[in-house]
């Protein structure tokens, strides 16, 4: 489900490189992996502003990658590299530029030590979401 977020159209209008729903998907994945790492900030207001980098919810480049990962193969399944694509999204630097996008626009923050280089070709995306697939047969009897 799309839900209109004015910066995140401003985002996407200054770089039309990713689709609107993969920032979305991006803010997802991020809630995905602060709750995977049992880091989850308490929740604010719809619209509020980022929460001031605080170490104890941060999470590295590689930890967001890793939750990206994890999220899409839960979401979409073997589908997950096609849905990608349509998003403009090739490899794990695509993540990164989204990430940088939105700490310039604001609406993510990070700390000194979080770069680009931290998302550069962490793993392969084709490979992590479709020859590595599994499917978990404790995920298949919850359906």
């Amino acid at each position: 489900m799309t839900l209109f977020h004015a910066g995140l159209l401003e985002v996407v209008r200054r770089d039309p490189r990713f689709a609107y729903e993969a920032y979305e998907f991006l803010f997802h994945a991020l809630h995905h992996s602060q709750k995977m790492l049992g880091r989850e900030p308490p929740p604010s207001g719809e619209g509020d502003k980022p929460l001031a980098v605080d170490n104890q919810y941060h999470i590295s480049g590689r930890e967001l990658l890793d939750g990206v990962r994890d999220l899409a193969v839960r979401e979409f399944g073997l589908m997950a590299n096609t849905v990608f694509r349509q998003w403009g999204i090739q490899r794990t630097d695509d993540f990164g530029d989204m990430v940088f996008n939105l700490v310039e626009a604001g609406l993510m923050s990070k700390t000194d030590a979080d770069t680009r280089a931290d998302f550069h070709a962490v793993y392969d995306l084709h490979q992590a979401l479709e020859q590595d697939y599994r499917i978990s047969l404790d995920e298949a009897g919850d359906s």
